[in-house]
């Protein structure tokens, strides 16, 4: 059918199934303009909704295709689910994209992803049994990877891995949760989208240490291999693409599995085998107080400058678990969770840049600064590290470490002296004019609508063991 010519039948079925053209786009999520070019003769639906278009109309596939004469375009099976081949021509060749079709698609896509907060999280893990929820909370944690009580850091062990194999990545098609990009095409992966959509202010592919396998006999051993940032971001922002996408076609009402494929097509979340984890590290960082008045670390994250969190509060520091550098020293040098969380120390409290290989030598952890201050005040028994273990975020299906740092306050306050309240990622919170919230039940609870759900897990189990943690 040639651009510019009506196409009657659309009108006339959807005016049938009693639709407006206003109620037909928001039957659909789309703007009304959209369903006004198709009944001009411009432009085709994206494939993701054919399906829910012929089941709005009454119509089998065949004589959907058949309304909209989808002729001149490429033939693509799986959008509609198993028909064949040359009854299904539903997906515009990229030289038949209109620049409408182009924005129509970004804009949607944008729209969607802007779908955040607690709550979206919150619902995603209804998906899961409550067998798998960590301390109760709407997180997930896989067979022994929350720890009933923290241990010391320096007992947790670390393995490298070199026999690790290509990442997995997610089967099946994902041009539901890709927009087109300007040259009509579907976007190659997600991390590619929010480069230009979004573009984030921090947004590097650096090399990540990937996790391999968990075992907790005899203690907490985490074994590695490497991947890279963007390998991991595609997978768990397409998950959560998904389940964004379905969730504001049900009117925020749980999804059905059939509207996440992709989700759908991971066997079991908790094994790396089957799906990238880089696991980062987040860390509840404690001023002890001699007084008793002890107070916690809150960032409220910029969603204008990280492509992930973006908008909720988080615990600082926390940051991806990565060498300083691609270079093979630098891979087995940093290969610490110590000094990982040194590093965004330095960056996130104290502004330094970050650690990413810049400099002309590996960093020295025993003479540089601030890395040999930190190092003498745990030598001193001044800054003490736990950790919880492993849990995973239901919306994204991420995985991430959870630390407590404890630091006495005059230790606290000699080393981050030159505090800053403000970095590239966002802000610290600040209560009652003090640095941080009061380490309170009372506190705690106040905050935990504004943070995200992982954090406020960790919180809840270190307030529950304070005593331990805060120890002498």
């Amino acid at each position: 059918m040639e651009a510019g010519t009506k196409r009657v039948k659309l009108i006339q079925l959807r005016k049938a199934s009693g639709f407006t053209q206003e109620g037909l786009a928001e039957a659909l999520h789309l703007d009304r303009t959209t369903i006004h070019r198709w009944e001009s003769g411009r432009g085709l639906p994206l494939p993701y909704l054919w399906p829910k278009l012929a089941k709005l109309l009454g119509l089998t596939r065949e004589d959907l295709l058949r309304v909209f004469g989808a002729d001149g375009v490429a033939t693509v099976a799986s959008s509609l689910g198993g028909a064949t081949p040359t009854a299904v021509r539903v997906v515009p060749d990229a030289a038949h994209v209109l620049p409408e079709d182009v924005r129509a698609s970004q804009d949607e896509w944008l729209r969607i992803r802007q779908a955040r907060g607690r709550k979206i999280s919150v619902r995603a893990a209804d998906l899961y049994p409550s067998s798998w929820r960590a301390d109760r909370g709407p997180v997930l944690a896989g067979p022994g990877w929350l720890l009933g009580k923290p241990i010391a850091l320096d007992k947790v062990r670390l393995a490298r891995s070199f026999d690790v194999g290509a990442t997995p990545s997610l089967a099946g098609a994902h041009d539901h949760v890709l927009p087109l990009n300007g040259g009509g095409g579907r976007y190659a992966g997600y991390s590619r989208a929010v480069r230009d959509l979004v573009r984030p202010r921090l947004f590097e592919n650096r090399l990540s240490y990937r996790l391999l396998d968990v075992n907790t006999k005899n203690g907490l051993t985490l074994t590695f291999g490497t991947t890279t940032f963007f390998e991991v971001f595609d997978v768990k922002e397409a998950l959560a693409h998904e389940f964004r996408r379905a969730w504001l076609a049900a009117g925020g009402c749980l999804p059905d599995w059939e509207e996440l494929p992709l989700r759908r097509s991971i066997a079991d979340p908790f094994d790396p085998r089957g799906l990238p984890m880089s696991p980062g590290i987040s860390t509840l960082t404690i001023r002890r107080d001699r007084w008793g008045e002890h107070r916690f670390l809150v960032h409220r994250r910029d969603g204008n400058a990280v492509a992930d969190g973006g908008k909720l509060c988080s615990l600082v520091p926390s940051g991806e678990f990565q060498p300083s550098s691609v270079a093979e020293a630098d891979v087995g040098n940093d290969f610490s969770l110590w000094r990982n969380i040194m590093r965004e120390f330095s960056e996130e409290l104290l502004g330094n840049p970050e650690h990413d290989g810049g400099g002309v030598r590996s960093i020295d952890y025993a003479a540089d600064e601030p890395f040999r201050s930190f190092e003498k005040a745990r030598g001193e028994g001044r800054f003490r590290l736990w950790h919880y273990g492993l849990v995973m975020d239901p919306l994204t299906l991420g995985v991430s470490q959870r630390t407590v740092a404890v630091v006495d306050d005059e230790v606290f306050d000699t080393l981050f002296a030159g505090l800053v309240p403000t970095n590239d990622e966002g802000e610290l919170v600040t209560v009652g004019g003090g640095v941080g919230v009061p380490f309170t039940g009372r506190a705690i609870e106040r905050l935990g609508s504004r943070l995200s759900p992982t954090s406020l897990v960790l919180l809840r189990m270190a307030w529950r063991d304070r005593d331990l943690l805060l120890d002498d």
